[in-house]
């Protein structure tokens, strides 16, 4: 039976190490509604988006919901409360953080001129995560914002994702809603009777069928009111993905990721038939809000509109729409005293996503008070900067081969103009003296340029490819920090 076993884990463990490309150009199921397809065309090129994760765990600068899950895992310690080695007291404290959280700070206002000062296209907002918070004025639980139990329940913003949602469309952003499937909050999820052992329903569905089913209508039902009572939404992003239908390929999926999770081959969790009836709720939400885009996030699928990396950048483009979600400083949850990338770190993870095809959602975690640390503001002045002078590299841009040379990244526009992204070195602060393509070459009479510059630059052909000259009073002049793009209006390869 070990050596079964052992042998099982290996051929995982194996699939996992050569199948990982083969993973992520093979999971995506295309859209086939004209309006989810037209929305996600324009989310494509809306590149740069804003992820935040906010709620009363911030009180206690921790990894959002994790402390709550029953498992043996380094994101789910529990290091904070009175008492964290009794878990039923814990889970007593953490649920009561409802009745100490005041964020009065909270001026969603300021966040939103923030988002779109640095050029961001949308926000995605923590509705409710795993510990079943609701940061939204649901009528289907009193574990919410709006609660008397909650002192901030009597500050006019007191249903805060309506204020986020309000704010950032005032922008002119696409507004996003986070929901998550599980809930450990719920008696229909979490039943009071059984003790949790890990982040699943605590109870078999197949055994309860009724409790199950009051926890789909209850899930429904909360997922409804996001998308009737909030305002035109454009993005429903569920978190969660454990959260799914049963199947042959979902047991594998889950063997395959607690063997990828394990420190020593123990399966952390285990597969549990959680079908919430995600074809129903989808056409549900869609009557209400024609168009939405739906990430049934990591639930091989048609709800499944774009797929995300999750804080990491995939090593080469791919045949679908998809979103890294990045942590910009800390963690995803607020992290007091946080250290947040540098200006250069930021730019060039945005180009590196870019020139893949993909978008970045980059997170920022509100604090206790109901504002954000400096750090983030700037950061995103950072990105503001620099997208001012090198957008058209950015938005409405698509891939092309071979869509990154040393460090060069490229794009393109639909009208030929081909861009060169150089990314410069940590202490280089001087444009060089030349830059060289070897991959393709402008076409006789073209213009090429460095965004920001109307300078037109000489270049030459070299091989297959060209090299540009760039003039010594544009190198002391530098158009913008961290990264330098040049604009050619026609290539051939």
């Amino acid at each position: 039976m070990k050596k079964f076993q052992l042998l099982f884990l290996l051929s995982i463990f194996c699939s996992m190490a050569f199948g990982q490309a083969a993973y992520e150009d093979e999971r995506y199921v295309p859209e086939t509604d004209p309006l989810v397809l037209k929305k996600l065309g324009e989310w494509q090129n809306l590149k740069f988006g804003l992820l935040m994760h906010w709620g009363t765990y911030s009180q206690w600068g921790i990894v959002e919901s994790w402390s709550l899950c029953p498992e043996d895992e380094g994101w789910c310690k529990r290091t904070k409360g009175a008492n964290p080695t009794d878990y039923n007291a814990y889970k007593k404290e953490y649920e009561g953080l409802q009745t100490t959280f005041n964020p009065t700070s909270f001026d969603p206002s300021k966040w939103a001129a923030a988002a779109k000062e640095a050029g961001m296209k949308y926000v995605v907002f923590t509705t409710k995560h795993h510990d079943g918070f609701c940061m939204f004025d649901s009528k289907y639980t009193d574990y919410k914002v709006t609660s008397e139990k909650c002192p901030f329940h009597t500050n006019p913003k007191s249903n805060i994702a309506k204020e986020v949602f309000d704010a950032f469309r005032a922008q002119g952003l696409w507004t996003g809603a986070y929901f998550s499937k599980p809930d450990w909050n719920s008696k229909y999820y979490w039943d009071p009777y059984f003790p949790p052992l890990d982040r699943n329903v605590n109870y078999d569905p197949a055994e309860y069928p009724e409790k199950w089913n009051k926890y789909i209508e209850f899930t429904h039902n909360q997922i409804l009111e996001l998308m009737s009572d909030y305002g035109k939404m454009d993005i429903l992003w569920l978190d969660g993905g454990w959260v799914e239908k049963n199947s042959k390929e979902a047991i594998t999926n889950w063997y395959t990721r607690q063997v990828a999770d394990s420190k020593s081959g123990f399966l952390k969790h285990k597969i549990v038939n959680q079908d919430i009836k995600m074809d129903e709720l989808v056409t549900k939400v869609r009557d209400k809000q024609p168009g939405l885009i739906v990430v049934d996030r990591a639930v091989h699928g048609k709800n499944q509109n774009y797929l995300t990396p999750e804080n990491r950048i995939p090593d080469k483009t791919l045949p679908y729409p998809w979103e890294s979600c990045i942590i910009s400083g800390g963690g995803w949850s607020f992290t007091p005293n946080a250290k947040y990338m540098s200006g250069r770190d930021g730019i060039h993870t945005l180009i590196n996503i870019v020139a893949k095809g993909g978008n970045l959602l980059l997170n920022i975690a509100p604090g206790p008070d109901g504002t954000w640390q400096q750090g983030a503001y700037d950061l995103l002045k950072e990105y503001g900067s620099w997208l001012k002078v090198n957008g058209e590299a950015i938005y409405n841009s698509k891939a092309i081969a071979p869509f990154k040379e040393g460090n060069i990244c490229m794009t393109q526009q639909a009208n030929g103009n081909v861009y060169f992204l150089y990314l410069a070195a940590k202490d280089e602060n001087t444009l060089p003296a030349r830059i060289s393509i070897k991959s393709m070459q402008p076409v006789p009479g073209t213009k090429v340029t460095i965004l920001g510059s109307k300078t037109s630059l000489r270049w030459q052909k070299e091989g297959t490819g060209f090299v540009v000259t760039i003039p010594e009073n544009l190198r002391k002049n530098k158009p913008c920090d961290y990264a330098w793009v040049i604009k050619v209006t026609g290539i051939t390869r």
